[in-house]
């Protein structure tokens, strides 16, 4: 077997939180980020964090795109993922420069802090207007590059707005695969790649893979009620915050 360059027992954890993460995306269609990377984190540097999950999560979730492309809203979507595009870099560059305690303590803030907007009983009443889909977008790719953590600023902004859960969840899965495409074209022509996270990458996938599967059948048989959709949602942000702090 080729060095992978961590142990087994950190490759077994790994392996945990990929199936967790799976299950999650696939019910939920986000929250991969939220759960892998903190968990990650645990046994790998930043940067291989961010591409393992990119690796992992960019092919898991393709299988459900072709109906969330007929559930959701493609056009609304590539605007969130262009302006992402836009700030990454920035995110990218301040994450080199990041320790790795920081960048722990970083992503168990904006976990929390994801959490606390969401329970507070924030709601925004607006409509997706440009303006708005624009500001999600560039400070999701902002948050994305500098700790992975793409999906807060959507999620918030998408599960306060007036739509269905059959909506919601398939723009926030079109957005997730969108940005994973985007964050690996970065890493590759950033020379931020290396084989051993990559390779890692590749063993996780086929049971993450299997996990989104089974994520996604149980919410297709869970009778899409909008209000048990949103109660899942929050108890999974809670709990992936709690698992987030490096205590």
């Amino acid at each position: 077997m080729p060095d992978l360059g961590v142990s087994g027992g950190d490759l077994t954890w790994l392996a945990l939180v990929a199936v967790i993460a799976g299950l999650v995306r696939g019910f939920a269609g986000f929250g991969t980020a939220l759960i892998y990377v903190p968990l990650a984190s645990l046994s790998l540097p930043p940067l291989w964090v961010l591409v393992t999950l990119t690796v992992m999560d960019l092919i898991g979730p393709l299988p459900a795109i072709p109906k969330a492309l007929r559930d959701g809203q493609p056009r609304q979507v590539a605007l969130l993922a262009g302006t992402a595009a836009v700030t990454l870099l920035p995110g990218l560059w301040l994450l080199d420069r990041l320790p790795v305690d920081g960048f722990r303590w970083l992503v168990a803030v904006l976990c929390l802090l994801t959490v606390g907007l969401m329970v507070s009983g924030w709601r925004w009443s607006g409509q997706m207007t440009p303006v708005v889909t624009m500001v999600a977008g560039g400070t999701s790719g902002f948050l994305g590059g500098l700790s992975g953590l793409a999906g807060p600023p959507v999620i918030l902004t998408y599960m306060s707005a007036p739509l269905p859960a059959v909506v919601i969840r398939a723009n926030l899965m079109m957005f997730l695969v969108a940005w994973d495409g985007i964050f690996g074209t970065v890493l590759f022509l950033t020379d931020r790649l290396t084989l051993q996270p990559l390779m890692i990458g590749a063993a996780l996938l086929p049971i993450h893979l299997l996990a989104n599967w089974a994520g996604a059948r149980i919410f297709a048989g869970s009778g899409r009620n909008d209000r048990a959709y949103r109660a899942v949602a929050y108890i999974l942000i809670v709990g992936a915050a709690l698992l987030a702090l490096p205590l």
